[in-house]
């Protein structure tokens, strides 16, 4: 699936059911290995949610996935150090890329 991304590369669009909204990017100065590794760690730790039977278990995944997100550069502090805001998981309308959004031609 194709999933647009902001001009300065630190957003994809999803769009959801409230309208198309804005998630952090992983941080392009990752090597390709070691994305690739916390990718994989990443999906283990999500099949890791799907089957805990306990909620310690659970607990747990959670933590691993919140690990590997911010490894990743999705969750956390910016991956950038130009001192821009965080727009993550803000609604494109209601971010600085809305006139971007609207000028794409998409439909939400």
């Amino acid at each position: 699936m194709f999933l647009p991304h902001t001009p300065d590369g630190r957003y994809f669009v999803h769009i959801g059911k409230a309208g198309p909204r804005l998630w952090r990017a992983t941080n392009p100065d990752l090597t390709t290995e070691c994305k690739e590794q916390l990718t994989r760690e990443l999906m283990q730790a999500r099949r890791q949610v799907r089957s805990a039977k306990t909620e310690e278990k659970l607990r747990q995944a959670r933590a691993a996935v919140d690990r590997a997100k911010r490894a990743l550069g999705e969750r956390g502090p910016p991956w950038w150090s130009d001192g821009a805001p965080d727009y993550n998981r803000v609604l494109v309308k209601n971010s600085p890329y809305a006139a971007w959004w609207d000028g794409r031609g998409v439909e939400p």
